[in-house]
């Protein structure tokens, strides 16, 4: 149930993102799922990718600074209200969230989480029988 995420640390600079995409794309490695937060400075460029690992290896060779973090991903209704149902699962649970992104592609929405107590969060998420992506078909999209 765990996913392997890359974060790649970016100047923020024109053409740095495409820089990343392309040397992945080159790699024959997917993008299923990415965000990124910034400031003025640099951007931070989250990526659920097909082979993390080499997507790692390569991006390090290309002297970007690459972290693999552990994430989770559960789908919820595609509806107004649904996610904040299952945040408040976790919040009951006392469990924090880091950050989070998602995707809609039709009638699910397919969160990606980050939290203080991953092992946690699956088995509360388990525990109300929410949809847990593996990261075999996350890296399917």
């Amino acid at each position: 149930m765990i996913i392997k995420q890359l974060s790649v640390f970016l100047e923020n600079r024109a053409g740095r993102l495409n820089e990343v995409f392309g040397i992945l794309g080159e790699s024959n490695i997917n993008v299923s799922a990415c965000s990124v937060a910034d400031t003025t400075e640099f951007g931070i460029l989250r990526m659920i990718v097909s082979d993390p690992e080499k997507a790692r290896a390569i991006l390090k060779e290309n002297l970007f600074s690459v972290n693999v973090n552990d994430v989770i991903s559960f789908a919820t209704p595609n509806t107004p209200g649904a996610l904040s149902k299952t945040l408040e699962i976790l919040s009951d649970a006392g469990i924090g969230i880091e950050y989070l992104y998602g995707f809609s592609p039709g009638d699910k929405s397919f969160i990606v989480l980050r939290s203080d107590n991953i092992e946690k969060a699956i088995e509360e998420l388990q525990k109300h029988e929410m949809e847990l992506i593996s990261a075999s078909d996350m890296y399917k999209f």
